[in-house]
Parts: structure tokens; sequence; C-alpha cells
């Protein structure tokens, strides 16, 4: 497989990004819409959804990516595989969560992972970091009681940001009360595998979401 070349960071405050997406006819997107359904954001080429969705065919899964060029290449990998349980949006997951998440049926979001987001490590531009405080609340209010949310990333403190940003939200609890020593999914993204081939430290978190 050749990967089209494209931006490695795009910035989500810029203006050509404002503009919400239109939610899909879901019913078109996923085979059976009663499965619980795990939300990947920052999927970038999606490649760890393509083989959750074989590995646990009975969730759905959906990732969400501000690169498009990016989303139509997963989306094509996925056709190629023949899967009915997955799907890629192409989206600023600033603008477009909420009406996404409200167009869904009831009670499905019952998982989030965001993994290894762009570090933005200047500080003037750390407002452009993926969890801030509406994305937060947004996920508190659509995830499901007992649902998860799981961080990871390999700069300690991004993953400390986002642990402490849904931390400071009271619907969310840590289920470990450290840096989860491996990851609790039976996948793993390439980043996550070419950070413990160089053994370096990668910093994880699961959050449960409060009755």
């Amino acid at each position: 497989m050749v990967r089209v070349r494209v931006r490695q960071h795009v910035n989500p405050l810029s203006q050509a990004y404002e503009k919400p997406v239109t939610p899909p006819d879901w019913p078109q997107v996923y085979s059976d819409l009663t499965k619980p359904l795990h939300l990947d954001i920052g999927c970038a080429w999606g490649g760890f959804l393509l083989l959750m969705a074989q590995v646990v065919p009975e969730w759905n899964y959906l990732g969400l990516e501000i690169r498009e060029a990016v989303v139509n290449e997963a989306i094509a990998n996925r056709d190629r595989a023949g899967l009915d349980n997955l799907h890629y949006i192409f989206c600023n997951v600033n603008q477009s969560l909420p009406g996404l998440l409200a167009s869904l049926p009831v009670e499905t979001l019952q998982r989030v992972s965001i993994q290894f987001p762009d570090p933005w490590f200047k500080k003037r531009h750390q407002k452009r970091r993926m969890v801030q405080p509406n994305i937060v609340e947004t996920l508190a209010h659509y995830l499901t009681t007992e649902g998860e949310v799981f961080l990871q990333s390999d700069v300690e403190e991004v993953a400390r940001e986002m642990r402490d940003r849904f931390l400071a939200h009271p619907s969310f609890s840590l289920n470990y009360s450290d840096w989860l020593p491996d990851n609790p999914l039976p996948v793993s993204t390439e980043r996550e595998l070419s950070t413990l081939k160089n053994k370096a430290p990668v910093y994880r978190c699961l959050l449960v979401k409060k009755n």
C-alpha cells in the first residue's frame, strides 16, 4: 500500500475547518446499529480501527480525522476489506462532534479512544490540542454509563493534560491509579508499536463514566 503524502499537522482552529459536517444516514453506514460503538478521535490512517473491526466484530467502529486525504484512503481500505461495522469521517472534531453524536441512536457510544494526538509543543499552539473542555463535556453527555475513555501518548505532558481534563469533569473517574502498564485493547496503533520498539515509554490511562 502506497500512502498519499499529506501534511502531518493541521490547525483545527483554522477558518477552513469551521463548518460542522453533516451526519451520515447511519442505517446506510452500519449493517447492525444495535452494536456498541467505539469512537476513535484522530484516527489518522485508520489502521487501528481496521484491525479492531475484524478482531472484535461484535462492535461498530467510527474514526474521525481532520485530514481528508487520509480519510479517503482509510475508507478505501475498509471497502477492500468488505467491513460493514466500520466507518470514517473527515471532520474537525471541535466543530462536528456534538452533531455527530446527537444523530446516533441513544446509548450507542460505549467506548472512546484518543491515541497519540498532535502534541503542539509550543505554548502559543497548545490551544490546538485535541482534548479541550468542550470535547470532554460532549463525551460526558453522550457516553453510556460505565462507558470507557482510553487515552495514550508518548509525551507525558500531553497524556497528563488529557487525563486531568477528563478528571476535572464530575462524570469521569480513573479505573487504575497510575499509568496503565499495558494496553487493555487487543490492537495497538502503529505509533504505539513504534514507540515500544524504540524502548520509549507510553503513558496510558482508562477512564470510566460514572452513573
